[in-house]
């Protein structure tokens, strides 16, 4: 038996019983169907295992849906991103981004994105509700309440300030000697507002700039292509073409192509840790709110008071797991980040990822609705694939990305399937199997066991329930020695739903958490 005062692994709440919710994909009332629970901390690893075996989280809750009876399957997916080679598509997005941001050009005609996922919150509808009625003894709970009273009162500011629309905003980092590649900016990073018509010139858009300022600027990008670390304030940095002649170019060379001189747009992407929040998160957090409200209001038809910053920092900001820099890992460490698109110093996208062990999760992007034409879905999810690829050089098993679920039943949601090559997580024995071998049979039935070895199992079933970790009245002790203590009814079926379904390796790791 030991104390938990010196916890420092996974903790959870798992949330027994299942029950029909209002599918976010579907729109069936009573069709979607998922086990869940709350991790109040978490483990890279822990979270890398069980999305190998088909959780997700959305914030602190992590669920995993009952494939064989949701109305709407969804299959895990991840991209094999060392191998990657954008379709005719992808390049088209890509090529389009390079006009727009030379020439400020906009392409005509229908936007080339992917459908949208439904909002965070509509994709855990019914859980979410199940959550709120839980009342959760345990401290950890808390955890993000100052970040979401400290937005909250940025957004009472603003609402009452005008003079800051006209205003300049200096974001300057706490600690000016942070490491290179930690999300962190070394330097002070200049935000213009717009102005209101004839109030003067528009900050927003790039000024000219004189010829020395053009040569600095020149030079500052060469030194960014050199850093292996991703750059200064965790810039993705420009890679050096490595592709052969009479080849095709490569992802890295298609987004990284050299611009003009006068360039029409200036884009950077700032990676920036998110949970804990660093100084830039915190300096950048009301700019991405607004994007956010704007992205919930236009593209998927919230009202003016929906997307609040409970569900802001709830959903997008908050994260279980824990920060881990060990020396064989990337730069910027494991963790929750915000990839932060800045277009002219403004941001007009963030995709909220989760960089673990073995890949880049992606967890969800919005973006600012006035840049649809840039098909900014697929951008972002083609510059998280190099991103991974980036990573992989200092971090050798970082090979995969990560791209949620992947529903077949629901037409407008297959597009996560184009990028190849790709690979489908079997639902029964948590193998993975390549999406073309996996298409035919998704072809006739919504549910499908991928692994056509019928003696095959799960090879990381749980075994040996009695291991499972247990923390009761504040110590830690094994399932074995607690269910002696214990005859409440039910209790015993709920631990053994909950270890077959995060696995052996998990349930002896995690502590479960039970009153």
């Amino acid at each position: 038996m030991a104390s938990c005062a010196a916890l420092s692994s996974s903790l959870v709440e798992y949330f027994e019983g299942e029950d029909f919710y209002r599918c976010g994909y579907c729109k069936n009332e009573t069709g979607s169907r998922s086990n869940g629970m709350w991790a109040h901390s978490m483990t890279v690893q822990d979270y890398q295992d069980l999305i190998d075996r088909g959780w997700r989280r959305s914030g602190r809750y992590v669920y995993k849906p009952v494939m064989n009876q949701t109305c709407c399957p969804q299959y895990t997916i991840r991209c094999r991103a060392l191998q990657f080679q954008p379709s005719k598509s992808h390049k088209k997005v890509l090529k389009k981004m390079l006009k727009f941001l030379a020439k400020g050009e906009i392409s005509k005609g229908s936007c080339e994105d992917e459908p949208m996922e439904p909002s965070m919150e509509d994709a855990v509808a019914g859980d979410m509700a199940l959550i709120n009625r839980l009342d959760l003894q345990c401290d950890l709970k808390n955890l993000g309440d100052n970040l979401k009273e400290s937005l909250e009162r940025e957004v009472k500011k603003k609402g009452k300030s005008t003079k800051k629309e006209e205003s300049k905003e200096f974001i300057q980092s706490q600690d000016r000697n942070e490491e290179l590649g930690s999300g962190e900016p070394s330097h002070a990073v200049e935000v213009h507002a717009v102005p209101k018509p004839g109030k003067g010139a528009d900050l927003s858009k790039p000024p000219c700039r004189k010829a020395k300022e053009i040569r600095k600027e020149r030079k500052r990008l060469k030194l960014m292509q050199q850093s292996p670390a991703g750059g200064p304030e965790g810039f993705q940095a420009p890679r050096e073409p490595k592709t052969k002649p009479n080849q095709p170019k490569s992802l890295e060379e298609l987004i990284f192509e050299s611009l003009p001189e006068d360039s029409s747009h200036k884009l950077e992407v700032r990676v920036v840790r998110s949970s804990p929040p660093s100084s830039q998160f915190k300096a950048t957090m009301l700019e991405s709110y607004q994007v956010y409200k704007r992205y919930q209001m236009v593209i998927h038809n919230h009202s003016p008071d929906e997307p609040t910053v409970s569900q802001f920092t709830g959903f997008l900001c908050t994260s279980p797991l824990e920060p881990e820099n060990p020396p064989n890992g990337p730069d910027c460490g494991y963790g929750s980040f915000h990839q932060q698109y800045w277009l002219d110093g403004k941001i007009i996208a963030v995709g909220v990822i989760d960089i673990l062990p073995s890949c880049v999760s992606s967890v969800y992007l919005y973006y600012d609705p006035d840049y649809s034409f840039l098909s900014l879905g697929v951008y972002s999810a083609l510059r998280e694939i190099a991103f991974t690829r980036q990573l992989h050089e200092k971090a050798s098993q970082l090979s995969y990305y990560y791209m949620g679920f992947y529903i077949h039943s629901c037409p407008k949601m297959k597009y996560k399937g184009h990028y190849r090559p790709s690979d489908l997580l079997c639902p029964e024995t948590y193998v993975w199997v390549p999406i073309e071998q996996c298409l035919p049979c998704l072809e006739n039935s919504k549910y499908c066991r991928f692994n056509q070895d019928p003696e095959a199992a799960d090879e990381g079933r749980s075994r040996d329930p009695d291991r499972l970790q247990v923390l009761y009245k504040k110590a830690i002790l094994p399932y074995g020695v607690f269910k002696q203590q214990q005859r409440e009814p039910g209790e015993e079926a709920a631990v053994l739903q909950y270890a077959s379904l995060v696995g052996q390796a998990c349930s002896e790791r995690m502590l479960l958490f039970r009153t």
